[in-house]
């Protein structure tokens, strides 16, 4: 027994060293609400959140649960968050569900299960992504502009 008790020790130390993704990440530190202004919002029977302008509201948002597509808009070598795009998100057959304007820099949606096509414009400029959303893990597109203007 006392054997036992002195392997114990290494192995755990072991284990703490070669996972340290399991201490806490910096993203869950406690928000302060009142900087906070974003509002879970509703358009053709989709709930959304849009925003994420300053450390706590982008915080507020990803720290959501519920939302199965989650967008992210920069701009620039130092992938500067942006709050100015258009995004419109169709249905595999080209139906829009959801046009946002001024959208972002951060946009949560929660879809019903299927195949959808996003269309992301910044000053004329459209990038196009395709989600495929389903009942686990959100789907994560990110849209990145290289120019400011």
């Amino acid at each position: 027994m006392k054997y036992l008790h002195s392997l114990m020790l290494p192995i755990a130390t072991l284990g703490v060293l070669m996972f340290p993704a399991v201490l806490p990440a910096a993203s869950l530190d406690p928000v302060d609400n009142a900087g906070v202004q974003v509002q879970r919002q509703e358009q053709n029977g989709i709930t959304y959140l849009s925003g994420g302008i300053g450390e706590d509201e982008s915080k507020a948002i990803q720290q959501t649960t519920g939302y199965n597509l989650h967008m992210t808009f920069s701009v620039g070598a130092q992938n500067e968050y942006i709050p100015d795009v258009t995004v419109t998100i169709e249905k595999a057959q080209g139906q829009p569900v959801l046009t946002l304007n001024d959208a972002g820099p951060l946009v949560y949606v929660q879809l019903p299960a299927g195949k959808y096509t996003v269309v992301a414009t910044r000053n004329g400029e459209t990038r196009r992504d395709v989600a495929d959303v389903g009942h686990g893990a959100a789907r994560n597109l990110v849209f990145h502009w290289n120019s400011a203007s």
